[in-house]
């Protein structure tokens, strides 16, 4: 039962069936009480035709009695015995309680059409459903006429019409109509379950394509997908890249750790194996040197780890006058100026706080340990990025050790150790988030490093 509860396919076609069942079911009822109607009404148009034929052909004669002459009646069913059409002629009571038949048509033989008395404007037509001959079903209309020479005389005029073949009529409308129906209902079935099997059949594919994925026959969903599923395989492709991009990056994160340990364990190997005076110092000076490249590492690792997460928001602002004041406590013995520019409060890094304050501390470190006198810091943004430029005014480097400098960041065991992860590996953690750093002549006369980031809008 989940199985077939759980299927889109079985789901869509109950849906689909369920829905033209009730149409047709509708459609059915409709049209046939509006086929029924419209047959009665012209069975009854029918009927006030003859009524008004009839009523022109009545005379009375001098004593005041009626006469129709059955001659002058065009339809001759008036003369077969029986024949579904039927007339009548009654004469009403002086206080309208009563009626008695004076004359009818050769049709109703030896029977009377038997009506109520009631209250009935002349001229008016009353309809009556009734009994005819042999207890057929007939639609009587009636109407009051007077003669002109004796106007209190009150009489009625009946006609009545069997109703069995206009009955008869309206059922085998409503047997074919729904025999169509339930035809009609059948060929929409297998449309329905035509359409379901187009339609879904991109999922087919789609399953056909994680299934290439999942055996390693393909790094990526690959195929033809309609306009309403390729977005979808777009944003799984995006993943699966992510994927192999965070696989990748670990793959080099190791090899780059195990390539920095193997320096300072082959000096210790080599220390040990010898029998080295200075061991313990030696020890102490590689163990610090390892847990530099180590600490780097992880550091990488979390920030990789947390890139291109949703929510993220980090105001810039709060965080760049933090780190100044910590850089005017670490560096108070320098007596080193500190600028801040103004910086917009609605800026913010789409990014974690930590990895802001980790990449925007390393330079200014950095800064502050070859600055002279002023350390400068300023901000500006366009639509979707941040620069963050920190000056200052030392000694600088030339313009062809900029590449150099930042070049040497890719080799993680090359790059110098000192305060917090460097030039190299802030670096690195800004092309984690999609940013880059520069290095330019500041002018202030030393270095100027921009360290370009994600804004968040």
């Amino acid at each position: 039962m989940t199985r077939w509860t759980g299927s889109l396919r079985v789901r869509l076609l109950l849906g689909t069936l369920t829905a033209l069942a009730l149409a047709m079911l509708l459609a059915g009822v409709v049209l046939g009480g509006l086929f029924r109607d419209h047959v009665m009404r012209q069975f009854e148009t029918t009927l006030t035709q003859q009524l008004d034929q009839l009523t022109a052909r009545l005379a009375f004669d001098a004593a005041g009695q009626p006469q129709i002459d059955p001659q002058a009646l065009s339809d001759p069913r008036w003369q077969r015995p029986f024949s579904g059409l039927y007339w009548q002629l009654d004469r009403v009571s002086a206080d309208g309680q009563g009626r008695s038949g004076v004359l009818r048509s050769r049709s109703l033989w030896d029977t009377d059409l038997a009506l109520a008395a009631d209250a009935m404007a002349d001229g008016g037509i009353h309809r009556h459903d009734g009994r005819g001959p042999q207890g057929t079903s007939v639609l009587m209309l009636e109407r009051t006429v007077r003669a002109s020479d004796a106007p209190d005389a009150q009489w009625r005029l009946i006609v009545a019409g069997d109703l069995l073949e206009t009955r008869q009529a309206i059922d085998r409308f409503r047997d074919v109509l729904f025999l169509s129906l339930l035809m009609l209902l059948g060929l929409l079935a297998l449309a329905a379950f035509a359409q379901v099997l187009v339609g879904l059949a991109p999922l087919r594919a789609m399953q056909c394509a994680l299934d290439a994925v999942r055996e390693g026959r393909a790094q990526r969903l690959q195929g033809h997908f309609p306009s309403e599923v390729q977005p979808l395989i777009n944003d799984f492709n995006q993943v699966l890249e992510a994927n192999a991009e965070v696989v990748a990056r670990a793959r080099t994160h190791a090899g780059n750790l195990a390539h920095a340990l193997k320096t300072p364990l082959a000096v210790l190997a080599q220390a040990a194996h010898v029998g080295a005076a200075d061991l313990p110092a030696l020890v102490k000076a590689q163990v610090a040197v390892s847990q530099r490249h180590i600490d780097a590492h992880l550091s990488r690792s979390r920030v990789a780890a947390s890139v291109r997460q949703p929510g993220q928001r980090t105001p810039v602002a709060p965080v760049l006058e933090g780190l100044l004041r910590v850089m005017q406590r670490v560096h108070a013995e320098r007596g080193l100026a500190f600028e801040l520019a103004p910086i917009d409060d609605t800026l913010a890094f789409a990014g974690e706080e930590q990895d802001l304050q980790e990449m925007v501390g390393n330079l200014l470190d950095n800064a502050c340990l070859w600055a002279r006198t002023t350390v400068r810091i300023g901000v500006v943004h366009g639509a979707d990025h941040l620069v963050i430029s920190v000056d200052d005014n030392g000694p600088g480097i030339s313009a062809e050790q900029h590449s150099a400098v930042l070049a040497r960041g890719t080799q993680l065991d090359e790059s110098a150790p000192g305060s917090g992860l460097g030039l190299s590996i802030v670096a690195d953690l800004a092309r984690l988030y999609g940013g880059d750093i520069a290095l330019e002549n500041s002018a202030l006369g030393g270095l100027g490093v921009r360290l370009s980031l994600p804004r968040l809008v």
